[in-house]
């Protein structure tokens, strides 16, 4: 009888090694003096500093369909950083400085060189805001995801003093609404940027050729324009805590579903249109897909990748410390609906 290897049934355990040795190097470069165990055990051991009433914030959330376009590209150096920019947006929300990050990296075929490329990006936006890549799993597994397709996930833990949480609970009428801007579709709404651009199939060759097209407005390719990686806002926002009463990340629901979550009943956010610049992809995926004009603003961040609330007397700070934030709207009494947008609809 013939003998059957695990290689055999498509798993390759060599492969798996010389991932974990390519990735090695970066993942150290993230380490601290908090982290207190190396790459290849079974738990990472992170010391936590000195809080008087530290509280743990935790999120987790993935690339999405974005992942095809890199698949499709064959570039990977930059999903890593989208899903840690996410993550720690995330928890920036509530005033949290992040700890250590961990990812999951899930393929059909193993290749090496890509799950080096997902780890450096990884291990980059890690080191931009000061959080250890502290651990992750990578799986082959063949039969369940199809030749070229993968997922990634990821997993944050960060701080926050008890007392210094931003929960929103002092928001009140009249209090400002800053907009910081996004770099781009950031990492949401790409089932439908897919769809709309015939990206949705299967046929590569295809699939490439639109991407290399250059779109009018764009100065590149429509496949540089999907790739560019989800902004953090965390080195900006940080040092101005202090006068932020809420946060609100852009993220799947866009402005209509992400900024009600932080406001107090009997509350609701108004939005100016035409009081920021809408990116010309924004537009483009609009014109092209003839898509409903409150379905861009439920389904993509329309420019604004991050919602400061803040009162009054404090928006003249942040509006002059925040590259690029503008005042977009205020808070208003509202029982019933939760988001108005208000000006001219294009």
């Amino acid at each position: 009888m013939k003998e059957t290897t695990y290689r055999d049934s498509g798993v390759d355990i060599d492969a798996g090694n010389r991932a974990v040795a390519l990735m090695r190097q970066h993942v150290r470069s993230t380490f601290g003096p908090e982290v207190l165990t190396d790459i290849g055990l079974f738990g990472g051991v992170f010391a936590l500093g000195k809080y008087e009433q530290p509280v743990l914030v935790s999120s987790a959330d993935g690339v999405g369909t974005k992942l095809k376009i890199a698949a499709l590209l064959e570039r990977y150096d930059t999903i890593g950083i989208d899903l840690v920019n996410h993550c720690v947006n995330d928890i920036l929300t509530t005033g949290a400085q992040p700890l250590f990050f961990l990812d999951y990296y899930a393929v059909g075929r193993l290749v090496p060189e890509h799950v080096e490329q997902v780890v450096k990006g990884l291990a980059a936006a890690c080191r931009e805001s000061g959080c250890a890549l502290i651990g992750g799993e990578t799986a082959e597994m063949p039969d369940l995801y199809a030749p070229g397709d993968f997922d990634l996930a990821g997993f944050i833990v960060g701080v926050a003093e008890r007392g210094r949480l931003l929960v929103g609970k002092t928001i009140a009428a009249g209090d400002v609404l800053i907009g910081l801007p996004a770099s781009g579709l950031h990492t949401n709404g790409y089932s439908l940027v897919r769809k709309v651009f015939g990206l949705a199939g299967d046929s590569s060759a295809e699939g490439r050729e639109r991407l290399a097209e250059q779109p009018p407005g764009l100065g590149h390719s429509l496949g540089e324009e999907l790739l560019v990686p989800h902004r953090c806002y965390f080195s900006v926002l940080q040092p101005q805590l202090s006068h932020v009463k809420a946060m609100a990340h852009i993220t799947g629901g866009g402005l209509l579903e992400n900024v009600p979550r932080v406001l107090p009943a009997g509350l609701a956010a108004r939005f100016v249109l035409g009081s920021w610049p809408v990116p010309p992809i924004f537009r483009l995926v609009q014109a092209r897909g003839n898509v409903p004009f409150l379905d861009t603003y439920r389904t993509l961040n329309m420019g604004i990748g991050m919602v400061v609330v803040t009162a009054p007397d404090a928006a003249g700070v942040l509006l002059a410390a925040l590259p690029g934030a503008l005042a977009v709207g205020e808070v208003v009494t509202r029982q019933t609906e939760t988001v108005e947008l208000v000006g001219p609809r294009e």
